[in-house]
């Protein structure tokens, strides 16, 4: 990179399931952060890291903002909240396939509280969407606050208007050198990226409340010796029996499909091949106990 000139924090805030994991992942120009369709997939603050010549931008991607119904949820929230009180612009993202609800009416009142901020709206997935309904979503999140700096339709899927996004948070950054080196393109533990992409297999095809229960965690990564082959050992850790029984499946065939998506993005993480034994757990009700939050990592 040439000489940096702005660098920064940047968070993308809204319902759950608008978006912003992939918009992340578009910006970064990897996978970072792992995505579904089901709701509150992302738990943690997982930052990714955009170099670009005349800058840089540090994109903090958190958990969607939701009514929580566990502690799990409250502390997720709580999680939001110390982003945004810490970041130097926050884009607001609202689904140009959806109307504006009470939910992003919500989430844009709340950001008077975040004064420090610089803010943004951005109406995602325009792909999806015809240009009257683009139109429509446009004006509607533009008449939310009178103090967005811009109002940008993007498609994260097609790279629409990513660039004029990009372009436009980053003049909004304060002066100042690179925060990572010009190689990173995010502060995630390869323990951490393995583990999630592990969830994400095993998300994949649940419904109901199973998805929330669903947590994973790494028992061990180690080369075996003598060979060009990673084993690595991880624990999917569910809240009920029944729920163990719905993540194997019959004669563990669900399980075993898990594993299988899950190692070719592990592989090609770690550049070996991959020997992956997942084994599920119950730790009962989980997301509502604090000793098991903490052990989990929340």
């Amino acid at each position: 990179m040439t000489e940096q000139t702005r660098s920064g924090f940047v968070t993308f805030v809204g319902r759950p399931n608008v978006g912003k994991s992939t918009l992340t992942n578009a910006l970064v120009g990897e996978k970072i952060a792992i995505t579904s369709e089901k709701p509150q997939t992302t738990r943690r603050a997982i930052r990714g890291i955009v170099n670009r010549p005349e800058g840089q931008l540090v994109i903090v991607d958190t958990p969607g903002i939701h009514k929580p119904r566990t502690l799990l949820g409250e502390r997720l929230n709580d999680l939001v909240e110390q982003v945004l009180g810490d970041v130097d612009v926050i884009g607001f993202c609202v689904p140009a396939t959806e109307k504006v609800g009470p939910g992003d009416r919500r989430i844009a009142a709340s950001l008077d509280g975040y004064r420090r901020a610089k803010k943004i709206a951005i109406v995602t997935k325009t792909d999806a969407a015809g240009r009257d309904d683009i139109t429509e979503r446009l004006m509607e999140v533009d008449a939310l606050r009178e103090d967005w700096d811009a109002v940008i339709p993007i498609s994260a899927l097609t790279n629409d208007q990513l660039e004029v996004l990009a372009d436009e948070v980053l003049s909004l950054m304060p002066e100042g050198p690179a925060l990572y080196g010009e190689g990173v393109t995010t502060d995630e533990s390869e323990e951490d990226r393995i583990a999630e992409m592990i969830r994400e297999a095993a998300l994949d095809g649940v419904r109901d409340e199973l998805p929330h229960s669903i947590a994973v965690v790494i028992d061990d990564i180690a080369p075996r010796e003598g060979t060009d082959l990673t084993d690595v050992h991880a624990s999917i850790v569910v809240e009920r029996d029944s729920q163990k029984a719905i993540i194997i499946g019959h004669k563990g065939k669900r399980l075993a499909d898990v594993g299988r998506r899950a190692r070719v993005g592990i592989e090609e993480l770690l550049g070996t091949r991959v020997f992956l034994g997942l084994h599920v757990k119950v730790a009962k009700e989980w997301q509502r106990d604090p000793k098991q939050l903490g052990r989990l990592g929340f």
